[in-house]
């Protein structure tokens, strides 16, 4: 290659690179009150060990609340016992040593463990219980543990149903107790369930709150294929955002002295069941800075332009088989490429482009929860439309409701679903998410997902 092309090629990189802006950092201040959930023992160190130590070296209030035990996880747990974990009592013993994996992450930060919280909730079903276990169904049966409600004895509240209800109260609770200024918490689209859901939840109970707190909410990423890169340990390395929610999401970084990094390194470190399968991947958060990043607000008005909840892609490309799946299950993917919410004739017009049309065995749901003030949220319907090859049908929970309740129109990779707002109890504000999924057994929530979005938030409080 001639000097003069190379000098013109390294010109235009350092162009492209000061056109792009830095991302904002985000600071403490002394009045801050700052509220880490984490959805399992481990997330806290690697979404924001650096946020945890920097508060308690500037001795502000601060609280740790793990969502569940992390007792879902038999691979790592075989890995650890050296032998198969699979009778219930086994399985809690195994939630109970990531507790205490959390009590020594917790010194190595310098965290007193008094701030520390356990709700004990259960892993890999507190998304199932978002969807389907509100009001009269009965409480979620836990996989492993083959329990219904809280097993763990130190948890902030034993033998807590699992239901909906339950998890909002006690997250309520803490809110109303500590009263933060900040919550660092998991993100609505992260592909992990638990993550999820913790989002959800919290979001509904500041909602119930009303004006008596408002928080900034700093969600941390932690699952998504092919991220953090490189993989592994490089301390000196920025933790960039994810590729494909690059611009999509409103970051900002919080940057860490070199000590903070490797007392965040030995955080991680402590958490022994996880990191003798997956040490590489949780060294890959030990970096020179944390991120944090939302999506931006939506607000919907009746006979307004539809608002793309998604920016435009290179199309399918940008929508990859998860690297877990089969090479069959590979073949029969369906990705989300975009989606749209808009308002007319007092319904919530959903659109989603697909990378390719519904196959036999493949199908999408959508799901549409309202919330509004003055109604219990266990209490608003939880609508979810289940699409197949050729028909749907429409579900409250768990229920098979009237299928004309809502209207689906398909264009070959374009589906858009019109939903009464009266069919959501009213909102004020809906939540809103999609995913492709194998075709399960009737009424399987569990169903193997091949594609998913994170769950959106539009507020249509201006229409009421």
């Amino acid at each position: 290659m001639k000097l003069s092309v190379l000098l013109s090629l390294v010109s235009t990189v350092a162009v492209f690179a000061a056109d792009k802006p830095a991302l904002p950092e985000l600071a403490l201040t002394a009045q801050d009150r700052v509220l880490v959930l984490a959805p399992h023992p481990d997330d806290e160190a690697l979404g924001c060990g650096g946020v945890i130590q920097r508060a308690v070296a500037m001795r502000l209030p601060l609280r740790v609340v793990f969502f569940t035990n992390g007792d879902n996880n038999q691979w790592s747990f075989m890995v650890y016992r050296k032998r198969p974990v699979v009778m219930p009592k086994a399985v809690k013993e195994m939630g109970e040593v990531r507790q205490a994996e959390a009590l020594a992450a917790a010194r190595a930060l310098d965290v007193e463990t008094h701030r520390l919280t356990f709700l004990g909730y259960p892993d890999f079903g507190t998304l199932t219980i978002w969807n389907r276990h509100w009001g009269t169904s009965r409480p979620f049966r836990s996989m492993l543990t083959r329990v219904s409600a809280v097993p763990y004895a130190h948890a902030l509240r034993p033998g807590a149903p699992h239901k909906g209800e339950e998890i909002l109260r006690d997250l309520t609770a803490v809110l109303r107790e500590f009263r933060p200024t900040k919550i660092l918490l998991s993100h609505p689209a992260d592909h992990n369930p638990d993550h999820r859901a913790l989002y959800l939840f919290t979001r509904v109970a500041l909602w119930d709150l009303g004006a008596e707190l408002e928080p900034e909410l700093l969600p941390y990423w932690v699952h998504i294929g092919g991220w953090p890169k490189p993989g592994g340990l490089h301390p000196r390395e920025p933790l960039q955002p994810p590729r494909l929610y690059r611009d999509e999401i409103e970051w900002r970084k919080f940057p860490l002295a070199e000590a903070e990094v490797e007392r965040k390194r030995s955080a991680v470190a402590a958490y022994r069941s996880q990191y003798m399968v997956s040490g590489g991947y949780l060294q890959s958060f030990v970096r020179a800075n944390e991120l944090f990043g939302d999506f931006p607000p939506v607000t919907l008005r009746q006979a307004g332009q539809p608002v793309r909840l998604s920016p435009p892609t290179a199309g399918a490309a940008q929508r990859k088989p998860d690297e877990g799946l089969s090479d069959d299950e590979r073949s029969m993917f369906v990705g989300v490429i975009s989606k749209s919410l808009a308002l007319e004739d007092g319904k919530l017009v959903f659109t989603i482009e697909l990378s390719r049309p519904l196959t036999v065995g493949v199908e999408a749901t959508i799901a549409f929860f309202g919330h509004r003030s003055d109604r219990p949220f266990g209490q608003m319907p939880k609508l979810h439309v289940k699409l197949a090859h050729v028909f749907y049908g429409v579900y409250d929970q768990a229920r098979k409701i009237r299928s004309d309740t809502v209207r689906v129109e398909r264009h070959l990779k374009f589906i858009t679903i019109r939903v009464p707002l009266d069919a959501m109890g009213g909102p004020e504000r809906v939540l809103v998410s999609a995913h492709t999924h194998l075709a399960p057994t009737p009424i399987d929530f569990l169903a193997l997902p091949l594609d998913w979005v994170g769950w959106r938030i539009a507020d249509l409080a201006a229409e009421r």
